[in-house]
């Protein structure tokens, strides 16, 4: 009688007006509490029992009670789910159907219910669906959450969940577009370069070879020529596979497995550049001095290619690195084409560390999976001569397509970056006098002052300075107009050298051929293509690195609770622990603070400074590499803890 009693309800309602509120998101803890954070920095404490009635990410306005010494937040209005469309597991219950959020700060399960197409019965314990929140606690007429399942994903006991979980979380195709029935050269007119030595250089697996080289060395340097496989020869601006191309923007490459932009028989097949094969292609005639700078004016031209040799990343590194019993070209002329290529990319090398920046060398990690989804290993593939070859060829090559478009067309798509944020310059000048390194903001905003921080950088006897720098940077964006790309000390970088894996560079080509005959460009870059390339390349390093994270987990399992050392290079500290990239496999790991010395209270992490001392001593700095060994692996949570070898102050 007391809970409809109105008089009741209008004192409750009269004493909840004199409290404070606030307004934050939610973030929950593995132990059952939670906070709200404000966008004040502030955070207040969430009991258990009120955080039955709210979800990590909700974004909600509490009342702030207290209770003696101690404040909590009460959860009162939802502002906005942090759920909305997610992968979920099923839970039976007491015979009810229930779905788990695949999230490590969500292990409740929730009340579920099955779109008509879906069997409930057929749903396994742990099997991964597709899932919408419809019902919230806090929503008004809601009394609990529900959700309800739209798409069955993968079975609990399919080997090959982390690639379906992922790609089904990002709404992210797992097979490659179909084939049209027949396809449709174009009739433009192209020179006739078959005659000529191209050669491809690529992994000794690869089918869709996109691009090929031809050089032929001159009094001053050489005339490097760049032939491109030409998929819009084939698709028209609109088309049904221009559609499904600028929907995936990009070929998903994921450990073990890929998922392709164009349908295989046009990847594969009609524009790959294979060897004696004719090929439609986007030329470029592109001058290197022999000191290896690009000279202006690259012609761009549509040609019809013949590739004279397939040839292996490792078979020609071994060939020019004077690797014993090592492969030859049984043809003189691929062979002389071997060897030029080989000095205009030492010279075009040289050239870069002297005027523009050339990335440290990075191994990449490379898994190899079988067909059970299982990693057999984990491969640490070294950059070695011949792929830095064909990365000096395409750094030419897309340097000399961001002065054509911008000296014709005026657009395109261009990879940006603006250097150091701008809003943030103080922080780097303050930071690099602390170093004893005089640069001002004004020239640290300018590409020269840029590179010559950069050099200086790569000459610190640790990688402290450089990472702390690299957290001030601004970010890479894709930019429709002409941009300078300070990360490379180039005036402008436009890829079109990779038209088979990725929407940009289609569409610079129809931006090329635009200038190339003079005519009207087939397709303007725009602010929804600008924002939808920009999005999917976040979201497939998002994919790669989360299907990675889970193999990772996988193969580290073994390795819980073992005494088998790795080296781990800190690439965060924070206060609630270390980062360490595992040099052996590249896997990231995490050192909680409390595993990282003898005594949490004599512990000081500075995040700011991304440093650990230990009785005020300085131990750890990020870019430090530390030995460790693996503790507990959560291979549901995608999570691997590390533990140091020797704990500070031991």
């Amino acid at each position: 009688m007391f809970q409809d009693n109105p008089l009741l309800q209008q004192l409750k309602a009269q004493i909840r007006e004199t409290l404070p509120t606030v307004e934050g998101q939610i973030k929950a803890t593995a132990k059952g509490f939670g906070f709200i954070e404000t966008d004040k920095g502030e955070s207040h404490f969430v009991p258990p029992p009120l955080m039955k009635k709210v979800l990590h990410g909700d974004r909600v306005t509490a009342v702030l009670r207290t209770d003696g010494d101690k404040t909590s937040a009460e959860p009162e209005q939802l502002l906005e789910a942090g759920l909305s469309r997610f992968i979920g597991r099923v839970q039976w219950f007491k015979g009810r159907l229930n779905v788990v959020p695949d999230h490590p700060m969500m292990r409740a399960g929730m009340r579920g219910r099955c779109k008509k197409h879906i069997d409930e019965k057929s749903l396994k314990e742990g099997d991964y669906v597709v899932a919408h929140l419809k019902r919230h606690p806090l929503r008004p007429d809601d009394q609990s959450f529900q959700a309800e399942i739209s798409d069955f994903v993968a079975a609990n006991d399919d080997p090959h969940v982390p690639w379906w979980v992922i790609l089904a979380k990002h709404d992210l195709a797992k097979v490659e577009p179909q084939d049209p029935a027949n396809w449709q050269l174009d009739e433009a007119p192209r020179q006739d370069l078959t005659a000529l030595p191209f050669v491809t250089i690529d992994a000794e697996s690869t089918k869709d070879m996109d691009d090929a080289l031809y050089i032929e060395p001159q009094d001053n340097g050489w005339r490097l020529t760049v032939a491109i496989a030409d998929p819009t020869a084939y698709i028209q601006p609109g088309d049904a596979v221009d559609q499904e191309a600028f929907k995936r923007c990009l070929t998903q490459y994921l450990p073990g497995y890929n998922v392709p932009m164009l349908p295989r028989q046009l990847a594969d097949e009609l524009c790959s550049l294979v060897e004696g094969e004719d090929r439609p292609a986007l030329c470029a005639h592109i001058q290197v001095s022999a000191a290896g700078e690009l000279q202006s004016g690259a012609e761009f031209f549509l040609a019809s290619i013949r590739s004279q040799g397939k040839l292996a990343y490792d078979k020609v590194s071994d060939h020019l690195d004077g690797v014993e019993a090592a492969w030859q070209p049984a043809n003189p002329v691929i062979a002389e084409q071997v060897q030029q290529l080989h000095l205009l990319a030492n010279a075009r090398s040289n050239w870069r560390k002297q005027n523009a920046l050339v990335f440290p060398d990075q191994p990449d990690y490379r898994f190899e999976v079988d067909d059970n989804g299982n990693v057999l290993n984990i491969h640490v593939d070294q950059r070695r001569t011949a792929n830095r070859i064909v990365e000096e060829c395409m750094i030419v090559a897309n340097a000399a397509c961001a002065e054509r478009l911008a000296a014709t067309v005026g657009q395109g798509v261009f990879n940006a970056h603006a250097g150091l944020d701008p809003e943030r310059i103080g922080q780097v000048v303050e930071l690099l006098q602390q170093h004893h390194l005089s640069f001002d903001a004004e020239q640290l905003l300018t590409m020269g002052g840029y590179c010559a921080l950069r050099r200086v950088l790569d000459k610190q006897d640790t990688g402290y300075l450089d990472a702390r720098v690299r957290k001030l940077q601004a970010f890479a964006e894709v930019a429709g107009t002409p941009k300078p790309h300070f990360g490379m000390g180039l005036e402008g970088y436009a890829t079109w050298t990779s038209p088979i894996r990725k929407y940009s560079d289609m569409v610079n080509h129809r931006l090329l051929k635009a200038a190339i005959t003079q005519a009207e460009p087939q397709q303007q870059v725009d602010e929804p293509l600008l924002e939808q390339l920009a999005k999917m390349r976040k979201l497939h390093r998002m994919c790669e690195r989360h299907v990675g994270d889970w193999l990772y987990a996988r193969y580290l399992k073994a390795e819980s609770g073992s005494s088998t050392e790795f080296s781990g290079k800190i690439i965060d500290i924070n206060r609630g622990g270390v980062r360490v990239k595992l040099e052996e496999n590249g896997a990231v790991a995490f050192i909680p603070a409390s595993h990282l010395s003898v005594d949490k209270a004599r512990l000081q992490i500075n995040g700011d400074a991304a440093q650990a001392s230990f009785d005020d001593q300085l131990q750890l700095s990020v870019a430090d590499t530390i030995k460790v060994t693996i503790g507990e692996v959560d291979v549901d949570q995608r999570s691997v803890m590390a533990l140091p070898l020797v704990k500070l102050g031991a």
